[in-house]
């Protein structure tokens, strides 16, 4: 049984080399990391990155800055078109771009590079309190928000479904509203459940919880557990009791891990600067959110990467002995 032990990651830079705009973009040294929502995990963690980027400005150059996106597919889409440096996305996603899968079968993306690891995101599933939901089968002819196109928590909802043999249309309604708006839209009674993949513990999760009494689902069954086998970039994962308001019990799960990704096309001195602000204020970054003060270096490098690591990250792990 695959458990969470470990942490995948990628750091997404997209300078497109040749074009104008790039070289000028080049020339000044700044650097977008594309998240997700501003209540989402990816936000805090892009703006981890870039504080410590930023306090050492004067020794690289490099100004450093985040946007709140669609998520992972949007990220490693967006960073392929030059559009963004740096962005997260769930290691799921970066696999299947990297290898040409999934919602990606058509437009494999071979210049993917792996930077460093980041939190595990369980897949959580939330419900309205009134809504008397006890498992997952439960939602059939409900309100569900699946989450919206260009994420990987849509992404990974699709590939849930097809394995458990369900289409949209089970649902009475398949919302796709941004990872910002399914709390509120769940307290408000429009819809009776959503889906989302995130590092806990989680603003998101936190304020439907105590707001209106939301009750976590687990994911369990013969669905989760092919899936588990079969893909790589899955794991079993378990949100403690007591974690959230009025959710005493452990919450059984699986989900994937959140990688931050680049582009070989990144000057490799660029990563080089962002991995060397990370690592060598390791401490600093591990306090600036809850879902990264159990990440661990050693693990971090290596476990779950979903691409090859980039050369400007292989630089630095083999000047700090971390790397042969």
């Amino acid at each position: 049984m695959k458990k969470f032990t470990a942490f995948a990651a990628a750091i997404a830079t997209a300078g497109a080399l040749g074009l104008a705009p790039s070289a000028a973009h080049a020339q000044q040294k700044y650097v977008t990391i594309g998240t997700g929502g501003v209540t989402g995990v990816y936000y805090a963690a892009g703006g981890a990155i870039c504080r410590l980027v930023n306090k050492d400005r004067k020794t690289h150059g490099i100004r450093c800055s985040v946007e709140s996106t669609g998520g992972s597919v949007f990220n490693v889409n967006t960073i392929k078109a030059g559009e963004l440096d740096m962005g997260m996305s769930q290691s799921d996603v970066a696999y299947n771009a990297y290898k040409g899968l999934g919602q990606f079968k058509d437009a494999a993306y071979g210049d993917l590079r792996s930077v460093f690891g980041l939190h595990p995101e369980p897949f959580t599933v939330l419900a309205r309190k009134e809504a008397n939901i006890r498992s997952f089968a439960d939602f059939k002819g409900k309100k569900f928000n699946v989450g919206n196109p260009g994420s990987g928590t849509r992404a990974s909802m699709e590939e849930l479904l097809a394995a458990m043999g369900w289409k949209m249309s089970d649902f009475a309604l398949a919302s796709e509203l941004k990872a910002d708006e399914h709390g509120p839209a769940l307290c408000d009674g429009k819809i009776d459940g959503f889906f989302y993949g995130v590092g806990h513990p989680s603003a998101n999760i936190q304020d439907p919880t105590t707001t209106c009494g939301a009750k976590l689902v687990s994911i369990t069954g013969p669905a989760v557990d092919k899936l588990v086998k079969e893909k790589p970039y899955y794991a079993y994962a378990t949100i403690p009791g007591g974690l959230y308001p009025n959710n005493p019990a452990d919450t059984k799960t699986y989900g994937v891990l959140a990688s931050v990704v680049s582009s070989s096309k990144v000057p490799a001195d660029t990563v080089y600067a962002v991995v060397k602000a990370v690592f060598d204020n390791f401490d600093e970054f591990k306090k600036l959110h809850p879902a990264l003060a159990v990440l661990k270096p050693e693990t971090m490098i290596k476990d779950g990467l979903s691409a090859p690591l980039h050369d400007g990250a292989v630089k630095y792990y083999k000047e700090k002995g971390w790397l042969k």
